[in-house]
């Protein structure tokens, strides 16, 4: 995650011990507060130019590992529906991660 972030225009300037802090304090709130309220924070600070590209990175984190489970899909579903992306976007998205994964 921290490398995909990395090479992110909004994340390269942030040093790794600033980007250390902050994944440890998010996976401290999975923790303690669960996911929903995670996912919460998330879309509150989210500007909406950013929703294609949260879906993508989703897409991509989910299919690294070249398989996809249940509770994945249903995230990856639950996060489309939650950012309002169109299903044509969405098929994109996911097709181009798909080929980007495969190898």
């Amino acid at each position: 995650m921290n490398q995909l972030l990395g090479r992110m225009q909004l994340f390269r300037s942030y040093p790794s011990e600033v980007m250390r802090r902050m994944f440890d304090k998010l996976c401290g709130m999975l923790k303690r507060q669960g996911p929903q309220t995670l996912l919460g924070a998330a879309f509150e600070s989210l500007p909406h130019e950013l929703y294609e590209t949260t879906f993508a990175i989703a897409t991509d984190l989910v299919l690294s590992d070249g398989e996809v489970t249940e509770e994945e899909e249903q995230l990856l579903g639950s996060l489309c529906n939650a950012l309002e992306i169109p299903d044509e976007t969405v098929n994109e998205i996911i097709r181009v991660m798909l080929i980007k994964n495969k190898g």
